[in-house]
């Protein structure tokens, strides 16, 4: 690249004046190059510091960029060969040792751990227990219409409903108290209006969302509007009506790209919002004021011997348990592929009323090494008594683990005081079936420990310390969820902590 810096010239002749000026259309800035090729003879031995070299080359500069006014037509090409005569000089070389290879660390393998839980409790046991009631009506996609699933009343069932209805025992097993408590669910808007027909000062909101737009979440919303005026008569001024296209708070996780289907089928939704402790509950972000009967239930883990391999699922291939009586005889349980798994306790112990047994758990990691594992257990025949107990429930928003603090006051205040000493208190966390299973263990293991720390620190408070917990996490285990994953309502519920006092 050149840049002119003068363009003047002087121009003298014989008996002429003489002539000063400045060339006309001269080019500012130029523009050319060159191209070409060598070779590099060196003279001199590679160990010298100072080199020699001849370089024989030749080049080629076009035409372009040659003229320094713009009016000449005038071009040049240049051709050259030439032998070039190069020297140099080098410093001394340091010598530096190699760097030590990298020590290699060979992965220590996973120590597994076999965890056996004896039978704790008679397996039979009188509960009172306390529901909570999810204040949200979830809706099939692109209806605005009540699912068929809520139970909707005629006017004149309306008027003989009565809360207290939904009381009565449902079930005496496990699974059917699922089924119990989604029916006191499914009545939801049948228990919003008795209670504020009991309640006349008490007023609400419904804030339907829907991803198709705020109109459409307000037609969700005003058609359970219209259920409450027309069927029970509420007095319309007293429900608000609104609209959007989100629920607060939604269920979603920023940039999650699974399981969105099941997350839009929860955000479809009209949350039922109020002011009114008549309604609501003290805790709970919002839930609605719990519902509490007495039930006769059976719980199989009651009576069963517990066995948790940590990491099964995810590191062994399977794994089976030999259980092996002091007098020799073996009984072989499996193949068990989950984390963890249980085996009734009178089974095991067959005509016998007690025993001691030793327990070998076998497995197959998934790169074909093997494991052995041993614990011992103590048994002891389930007798029929019956046992009173108390059995409470707190949820939590999605992915969430401290939806615990807004229930901090209610464990404290209202659960704590029921724990006596020398109680028993069986604390389950669970989760509903998005996300990986890995996380959805911890998840449901760090609010299942949050809610014993908080009832643990109300009893210390109170002076009492004889109380055996028994805490633990199931994720989304299928097998001991709390209610099945199919519904958006049952997700909800599934994000639970499951609290059992007993006394």
């Amino acid at each position: 690249m050149a840049y002119n810096i003068n363009k003047d010239f002087k121009y003298t002749q014989l008996k002429q004046p003489n002539t000063v000026a400045d060339f006309s259309d001269t080019k500012q800035y130029q523009f050319s190059g060159q191209v070409g090729m060598g070779y590099d003879i060196m003279m001199s031995k590679p160990s010298n510091l100072h080199q020699v070299s001849l370089s024989p080359f030749i080049s080629y500069q076009p035409y372009f960029g040659q003229q320094p006014r713009s009016i000449e037509s005038m071009t040049i090409q240049t051709v050259r060969i030439g032998m070039a005569l190069k020297f140099g000089k080098a410093h001394q070389a340091v010598v530096r040792e190699a760097a030590p290879l990298p020590m290699v660390v060979t992965p220590r393998a996973h120590e597994f751990n076999l965890a056996v839980r004896a039978p704790k409790t008679a397996a039979a046991r009188e509960v009172s227990e306390t529901l909570p009631l999810l204040n949200a009506v979830f809706f099939d996609a692109a209806s605005t219409s009540i699912p068929s699933r809520y139970i909707l009343l005629t006017n004149s069932e309306a008027t003989a409903f009565n809360e207290m209805q939904l009381q009565q025992p449902k079930s005496t097993n496990t699974p059917g108290r699922s089924a119990g408590q989604l029916n006191v669910y499914h009545n939801i808007l049948n228990v919003v209006g008795d209670r504020m027909r009991l309640n006349p000062g008490a007023v609400i909101v419904l804030n339907g969302a829907s991803a198709a737009g705020p109109a459409d979440g307000k037609a969700m919303a005003s058609s359970v509007k219209d259920y409450l005026v027309n069927v029970f008569g509420i007095d319309g001024s007293r429900i608000a009506v609104q609209g959007s296209f989100k629920p607060h708070p939604p269920s979603e996780k920023i940039g999650g790209t699974k399981d969105l289907d099941l997350l839009s089928a929860e955000n479809r939704r009209v949350d039922i919002e109020s002011k009114s402790t008549a309604l609501l509950a003290e805790v709970g972000g919002g839930m609605m004021k719990p519902v509490q009967y007495t039930n006769s239930q059976a719980d199989p883990l009651d009576s069963h011997v517990v066995l948790t391999v940590d990491s099964a699922k995810q590191l062994l291939k399977s794994w089976s348990v030999d259980v092996t009586s002091t007098s020799g005889t073996t009984q072989h349980y499996g193949p068990y592929y989950a984390d963890m798994v249980s085996i009734p306790g009178n089974t095991i112990l067959g005509n016998s009323p007690t025993g001691d047994y030793t327990v070998t758990m076998t497995g197959e990691t998934t790169n074909g090494l093997a494991v052995k594992k041993e614990n011992t257990v103590h048994l002891t025949r389930q007798d029929e008594t019956v046992l009173k107990g108390l059995k409470y429930s707190i949820m939590f928003s999605f992915d969430k683990a401290t939806t615990i603090a807004s229930y901090k006051k209610f464990l404290t205040d209202k659960v704590a005081p029921l724990i006596t000493d020398g109680a028993n208190v069986l604390i389950h966390g669970h989760t509903d079936v998005i996300g990986e299973p890995v996380y959805n263990q911890k998840l449901s293991e760090s609010r299942a420990q949050e809610t014993q720390k908080v009832i643990e620190a109300a009893l210390a408070a109170k002076g009492i310390s004889n109380v055996k917990f028994d805490t633990s996490g199931f994720g989304a285990d299928t097998g001991h969820s709390p209610f099945d994953n199919s519904l958006p309502e049952e997700r909800f519920y599934n994000r639970t902590v499951i609290i059992d006092i007993i006394k």
